[in-house]
């Protein structure tokens, strides 16, 4: 047998006792047992119910003993003391996740620049309570003679690649997230290859100093070829609706006008438009969104456009775990945007 304690709101009501010798003691609510304490001070939770533990924040936090636990607010997971600190005991929670990397720059006579790689996912899992480094890569410079790829983006263990540089006057693009375009110049230059899964190609140019050159690749499609009358426009991006929008991300940037020769458009996601024959410069790809630069010219003293910058977004469903970036809920999902390097502790 068991000593009884029923609260009863039946008959006359309150506390209804009853005792024998067994140690063992139950807890009842309208004669169904809730809780069983035995012998051993072992204690049994019978209910289909929950527990409500404390809540309060990591300021909070009372005067540990080890083997206390409580909801910390500021964290949104349970915690407990272990006798040194207080631990999670949530271990992990899974987010979604966009990484674009730096789009190429673009130099004079060029093709475009390549757009960043784009790299997008879900369930990846973070451990509560880890601080993870945000790279956002950087655009690749134009320049009056040659321009430079961009810069890599990582975020846990993620890496996108920087988009590659355009070729200029008799070179080729740089590989890279996607690949330059070709160069002017005789017999033709091939656009830079891209990274699989990230991005494409750039395109080539058509074979000679007097026509069109290649388009950079974006993370959509190659970049388009030169031709004996037009330059290449740079290849698209890819949408993302991961901010609670679809943004396309990731376009190349257009080739510059080559002795009269049409300039390249930008591909839609951020690319730069190709520099107009006699004396445009090349247009910079859209910041944070890894578009990559449009192509200077071959006329004197043209420049072509900067990479854009790249972008790292992280979301997760439900209300604020994370810290770090710019925080904004759409969609019942709460969205933290780096537009810059940073950290996102989870």
């Amino acid at each position: 047998m068991t000593t009884t304690i029923n609260a009863s709101n039946s008959g006359s009501g309150g506390l209804v006792q009853t005792a024998d010798a067994s140690g063992i003691l139950a807890l009842q609510t309208t004669g169904t047992t809730a809780v069983t304490i035995d012998t051993s001070q072992n204690v049994t939770l019978n209910s289909t119910g929950a527990l409500t533990l404390p809540v309060g924040t990591t300021a909070q936090q009372p005067t540990a003993v080890t083997g206390m636990i409580r909801f910390n607010s500021t964290k949104t997971a349970v915690e407990e003391y272990n006798g040194t600190y207080w631990a999670s005991l949530l271990t992990g929670y899974t987010v979604n996740y966009l990484v674009v990397a730096g789009g190429g720059g673009a130099g004079i006579a060029s093709g475009g620049g390549g757009a960043g790689g784009m790299l997008t996912g879900n369930a990846l899992t973070l451990a509560v309570g880890t601080a993870y480094a945000v790279t956002v890569g950087a655009g690749g410079t134009g320049s009056i003679t040659v321009g430079t790829s961009g810069n890599n983006s990582v975020f846990a263990g993620i890496t996108a690649i920087a988009g590659g540089a355009s070729g200029s006057s008799a070179s080729a693009g740089t590989a890279g997230g996607s690949g330059g375009g070709g160069g002017a110049g005789a017999p033709g230059f091939a656009g830079g290859a891209g990274t699989a899964g990230q991005g494409n190609a750039g395109g080539a140019s058509f074979g000679s100093a007097n026509f069109g050159t290649g388009g950079g690749g974006g993370a959509g499609a190659v970049g388009t070829a030169g031709t004996s009358s037009t330059s290449g426009a740079g290849g698209v991006g890819l949408t993302s609706s991961i901010s609670g929008s679809s943004v396309y991300y990731a376009g190349g940037g257009g080739a510059g006008g080559i002795n009269g020769t049409t300039n390249g458009a930008g591909g839609t996601g951020g690319g730069g438009t190709g520099g107009v024959f006699g004396g445009a410069n090349g247009v910079s790809g859209t910041a944070n969104t890894g578009g990559g630069g449009g192509g200077g010219a071959n006329s004197g003293g043209t420049t072509g456009g900067n990479g854009g910058s790249g972008v790292v977004i992280i979301s997760y469903a439900g209300s604020q775990r994370g810290t770090g970036g710019t925080v904004t809920s759409s969609g019942g999902n709460t969205i933290h945007t780096f537009t810059s390097s940073g950290t996102y502790t989870a």
